[in-house]
């Protein structure tokens, strides 16, 4: 089958946990660069990439690349690509984003309206045709622009990926689905182990992790742009891919995976969404202060989104939350501790030095994935108590 590039856009700083996630698909890595991993793959790996992949947002199949640094030169580059291996006569498209940085075209809306006059010149061509109803199915395009280098890519899913389906009530300031999968990626706890999230709200961090206990993938349950295009993609592979999911999934398992919140609303909202996820039985939601966080065994996990004090009213509250946040975790022995925050002085609230942190962009926002961790549990076998 016809191999060819495949681009899946991700959050600033969470690349190699894409990679990682990537390779162990068995698909080969081609380049990393910011926000993006590029690899190789079929129309096969179209589909398994989107249904199973936690930390990207979107899976792009590249039509081509070329330099650009005048619009007449965007125009022929992008006249130049196979327009009419992907898109019938009626189909309808557009580029839906257009991302320039260092480069002399720099308007996205410029940019968008003159690769739209190109694709429709290199069309009319094709198929003999001057007017195009547009009355087909869907082929939105993504393009990013970096030094100059234009990138073009056709996208497969439509709504991102961090919309897996099952979060349709949520809090003030949610976490995203990916990048909630992404963190917990980053931290040594596997689904045998102890994870609190103690600032759950609609309880995106649990599911997530609880997901990932049963092996359940991300996208089995939600529908993508692509499967509408039967004249590249059969409908059987995506079938297949839907199965594959389903034959991984074991919610027969014991897990140790809790959320708390203050605000007995969000916790009713995150039991909905669990539900909604099929993990239901798979963590313990309660209503409960942060500030009574505390559990009888060893080893555990904090992992957790506290508020950033981005809200001028909150800024105040900050320092005390911190220092409560520091004091708990203190009276846990042996635990780890990671949390995603912009509060730029949670370490010195917090009372210890992150042992690491990790830089990733939430959105426009930077914050840092602050990293505490505890000892290692001794091996079965081997422990005292």
């Amino acid at each position: 089958m016809k191999t060819f590039e495949i681009i899946a856009p991700c959050h600033f700083g969470m690349e190699s946990v894409l990679k990682r996630e990537i390779t162990d698909l068995g698909y080969d890595v081609s380049s990393v660069t910011d926000g993006r991993v590029s690899f190789t793959g079929d129309y096969d790996a179209v589909c398994r990439a989107n249904i199973f992949l936690r930390s990207a947002e979107r899976i792009l199949i590249s039509i081509g690349t070329f330099r650009a640094e005048s619009f007449e030169e965007l125009f022929q580059g992008t006249k130049d690509l196979p327009w009419e291996e992907w898109i019938p006569k009626d189909g309808k498209f557009w580029v839906a984003k257009a991302a320039s940085v260092k480069s002399k075209l720099f308007s996205p809306s410029d940019i968008q309206s003159i690769m739209k006059k190109a694709m429709v010149e290199r069309l009319k061509e094709v198929y003999g045709i001057n007017w195009f109803e547009e009355s087909g199915e869907s082929f939105p395009l993504r393009v990013f622009i970096l030094k100059d280098e234009v990138t073009v890519g056709l996208d497969t899913t439509g709504e991102s990926l961090h919309k897996r389906g099952y979060r349709k009530l949520t809090a003030k300031a949610p976490i995203a689905e990916n990048l909630a999968a992404g963190l917990i990626m980053l931290t040594p706890w596997r689904g045998d182990r102890i994870l609190v999230d103690p600032f759950c709200g609609s309880g995106t961090i649990p599911i997530e992790a609880a997901m990932m206990a049963a092996n359940m993938a991300p996208g089995m349950n939600r529908s993508f742009t692509a499967e509408k295009w039967t004249h590249v993609i059969p409908k059987k592979m995506w079938y297949d891919a839907v199965s594959e999911a389903q034959e991984l999934v074991d919610t027969n398992i014991e897990t140790d995976i809790q959320g708390y919140d203050l605000d007995d609303e969000m916790v009713k909202i995150s039991r909905e969404n669990a539900r909604l996820a099929g993990v239901e039985k798979l963590i313990h939601f309660q209503k409960r202060d942060a500030a009574m966080l505390s559990h009888p065994k060893k080893y555990g996990f904090i992992i957790t989104n506290p508020p950033y004090g981005e809200r001028l009213s909150d800024k105040d509250e900050m320092p005390a939350l911190y220092r409560m946040i520091g004091e708990r975790y203190a009276l846990l022995d042996s635990w780890s501790m990671f949390l995603i925050t912009s509060y730029e002085n949670a370490e010195r609230d917090i009372g210890r030095k992150a042992d690491k942190n990790r830089k990733i962009y939430n959105g426009m926002m930077k914050t840092y994935f602050y990293q505490f961790l505890g000892p290692k549990p001794p091996k079965a076998g081997n422990h005292k108590e």
